[in-house]
């Protein structure tokens, strides 16, 4: 009987030794994978839901999440408004539910969609913008055209179309100022 016993109790801690290692490693590897996430991966499973956003530059955005690329959130604000905002220059998101992408759930055609070439698509349609950038300066105009790091801006007055005579200066603006741009919304 006393053999039983001790061989029931040593039987009883390797289980719990074996379950404590398990649980051990499966916070280890949980650890390791929200290592390998990003903000867009934060951000793709809230499409649809209403979020806050804080960026440098001191903008703060809200509405409903459109799209997620790489480098960009598309916003769609309560005015009737979308924002594209650069994810490199977002501080903080409010409202995010606990659920996250997994870092390769991104499609190929995400992945090949960064910021230039949402920039381009604004460039066809002559969409007139409200660019903010990273040190708080706000500039109104339409995107002329799109470089590698770079975006040109012919600035005129904010609700106005572009016309040679409104054009007040052609802005060179670095994509890494780029805070978010926004346009009223045309679909």
């Amino acid at each position: 009987m006393r053999w039983d016993g001790l061989f029931a109790d040593l039987e009883a801690q390797a289980l719990a030794l074996a379950v404590a290692e398990r649980n051990a490693e499966i916070d280890e590897r949980t650890r390791a994978e929200a290592g390998l996430l990003n903000i867009a991966d934060r951000l793709r499973p809230s499409i649809g839901a209403s979020i806050g956003v804080r960026c440098a530059g001191g903008l703060h955005l809200s509405g409903r999440v459109r799209l997620v690329g790489s480098e960009w959130l598309l916003l769609v604000e309560g005015s009737g408004r979308e924002a594209v905002v650069a994810t490199a220059a977002i501080w903080s998101v409010a409202g995010l539910g606990r659920l996250s992408a997994t870092a390769d759930s991104i499609g190929l055609v995400e992945t090949r969609l960064g910021m230039r070439h949402v920039l381009r698509g604004i460039v066809r349609d002559r969409s007139v913008v409200r660019l903010h950038l990273r040190d708080g300066v706000i500039l109104d105009g339409t995107v002329d055209r799109v470089g590698g790091d770079f975006l040109e801006l012919a600035m005129h007055a904010a609700g106005e179309l572009r016309r040679r005579k409104e054009v007040r200066e052609v802005m060179v603006v670095a994509l890494a100022a780029v805070v978010a741009l926004r346009r009223d919304d045309l679909s």
